[in-house]
């Protein structure tokens, strides 16, 4: 047991990695209370808008559609340091004026909206770069142990701040949250600036410009890539509106106050922490059925969801859908990033961003009209159903034979990725086939 554990906290003993999950953890906790407060005062705003819901989340993520891909080239070229400090700074004064426009009474729906935007626009910078760091931070080998140790924080973050934020609305109001999360951004500025530089696994050079098409005709021509690229769209897109759907569902479905919407949201959040958890003892790149099966499973588990009759057997159904979700995201994200050339990491990571979140802008409008017109419950059964066909739809290809991998071809800014390139294809044709 002793031996089991400290493989799933080995990436732990590393002192860089420490100190990022401490100010992640705290930064990750203040961000969730600020998605609990922000969705909160716009239903207050708006009279329970479904509509205005999905516009606030289409704001926030609509920039990742823009500037994810070139922020993958940013990550490639220049120090994930300094570029995650700007963005937990920037992050941190957008929270901070809102917060106060929330405190003195002054806040509208345009002011939400404003802002959401200009939180977007800097996770669209800051994503790619905090997810590419991970491996300077540990090291390829222990890559697998980190993302998902990553995902456990994150989700420790998604159990404690959901919670603590209804509990302070209903004490103190929203403005009070707000505030806590712009304080919170400065664990991370703290954390990345203690790091020591010497001891980061960091490529022997970057590439003096790295073109965001280079990245994209690599993923392409992967198909080993493509294909859990494109579950990981479906699902993103129309599987992964929880921002959206769960306050609908506990304020119209169930007519709960905002202490119990944050339990709802922290049962899909122990969940989502427990797979975490999970997948920490992962070791190597997870095999394309894998993926597809977690994409099924969430699947089924979120149309579930939508259909539960009653408050805690939608709880119960949503600690699954947690669960589910995380898997799934895990199993996807290691398919890709340990199958990716480093050459090439910031921006293949950076097309994940964006298929990922970046697609969240049409779903979340689609599932705000939805939502509205056919009630909270068709946003969950739209995503859930959705979710299983795309995995169906990939499988029925993978059987096909659509999963060879394809040599990458040499990336004209570096002039010599074609040697790792072909050795990391190989060591995956060793991997897929023993």
């Amino acid at each position: 047991m002793s031996s089991l554990l400290a493989g799933a906290f080995q990436s732990l003993t590393i002192r860089n990695f420490r100190l990022f999950a401490v100010g992640q953890l705290v930064s990750v906790a203040g961000t969730w209370m600020m998605v609990v407060a922000q969705d909160w005062l716009v239903l207050d705003l708006t009279g329970d808008s479904g509509t205005a819901l999905g516009v606030v989340t289409a704001l926030q993520f609509a920039p990742l559609l823009l500037f994810t891909l070139y922020a993958g080239g940013l990550a490639d070229r220049h120090d994930k340091r300094r570029l995650l400090i700007g963005a937990n700074i920037a992050s941190g004064v957008l929270a901070l004026l809102l917060g106060v426009l929330a405190l003195t009474g002054e806040a509208r729906l345009w002011h939400v909206y404003l802002f959401a935007l200009g939180l977007g626009t800097v996770n669209a910078v800051e994503t790619p770069a905090r997810m590419s760091f991970v491996t300077e931070l540990v090291g390829p080998d222990l890559l697998p142990n980190a993302s998902a140790l990553s995902a456990a924080y994150f989700n420790c973050a998604r159990v404690v701040g959901p919670a603590l934020a209804g509990l302070l609305i209903s004490w103190f109001g929203t403005a009070t949250v707000m505030l806590l999360n712009a304080v919170s951004y400065l664990a991370t500025v703290v954390a990345v600036r203690r790091m020591r530089a010497d001891e980061l696994h960091r490529p022997e050079r970057r590439p003096r410009r790295a073109a965001v098409l280079d990245g994209v005709r690599h993923m392409v021509g992967r198909r080993d890539l493509l294909l859990p690229m494109i579950l990981v769209a479906v699902v993103g897109m129309l599987g992964f509106n929880f921002q959206l759907t769960l306050p609908l569902l506990a304020k119209t479905v169930f007519h709960t106050d905002a202490a119990a919407f944050g339990l709802l949201t922290t049962a899909f959040a122990a969940g989502s922490l427990l797979a975490a958890f999970t997948t920490t003892l992962r070791r190597g790149r997870p095999a394309l059925g894998l993926v597809i099966a977690a994409a099924a499973g969430f699947g089924l588990l979120e149309t579930l969801a939508g259909l539960a009759p009653t408050y805690p057997l939608a709880a119960l159904l949503l600690l699954g859908t947690g669960f589910g979700s995380i898997y799934f995201a895990q199993a996807a994200n290691h398919r890709i990033q340990l199958g990716t050339d480093p050459a090439y990491r910031g921006r293949v990571m950076a097309l994940y961003t964006l298929v990922f979140q970046g697609t969240t802008p049409l779903g979340a409008l689609l599932v705000g009209v939805l939502s509205e017109r056919l009630g909270a419950r068709s946003g969950l059964l739209v995503g859930g159903a959705a979710s299983a066909l795309a995995a169906v739809a990939v499988l029925l290809v993978h059987l096909r034979g659509g999963d060879r991998p394809a040599l990458p071809s040499t990336d004209a800014t570096t002039g010599d990725a074609t040697h790792d390139a072909v050795t990391t294809h190989t060591r995956h044709q060793r991997e897929e086939h023993p």
